[in-house]
């Protein structure tokens, strides 16, 4: 009996934060259950279950997928959010966003097409033809 209450839990934190620091250079993908924090320079696309934060001095060439995203740095690529993009006023986004909602700050930029509500976060895209072929 003594020893039990010294046991830990085996399993991992929900709140694991992943920082990326000012002046770190990564050239591939990114892929995180725990939100990430990125003040360095990434060329790749950047997945996460949880919150994708960029800083000022950040800058991601790829595209974003995450549940939310708050845009200080610079992006060229596109983002998919489940839930809340912040553009924040000295963020710039360069790329197509699909986001259930979206704030952009006085001052912040967004270049591109957008697509928002409730389905972003359900379903994709549907295909054109639904996969079936048709002859003349």
């Amino acid at each position: 009996m003594l020893g039990k209450k010294d046991k830990k839990d085996p399993a991992p934190s929900t709140g694991v934060i992943n920082v990326i620091g000012e002046g770190t250079h990564i050239v591939g993908d990114i892929s995180s259950n725990g939100d990430l924090r990125i003040d360095g320079t990434v060329v790749g696309n950047v997945l996460t279950s949880g919150k994708c934060v960029l800083g000022i001095t950040g800058a991601i060439t790829g595209d974003i997928d995450a549940k939310n995203a708050d845009i200080n740095g610079h992006v060229h690529g596109n983002i998919t959010i489940k839930s809340l993009l912040l553009v924040k006023s000295s963020g710039i986004v360069n790329g197509d966003i699909k986001t259930t909602k979206i704030v952009v700050e006085n001052g912040g930029e967004f270049n591109g097409g957008c697509v928002m509500g409730n389905a972003v976060s359900v379903a994709d895209e549907p295909n054109e033809n639904n996969g079936t072929t048709t002859s003349a």
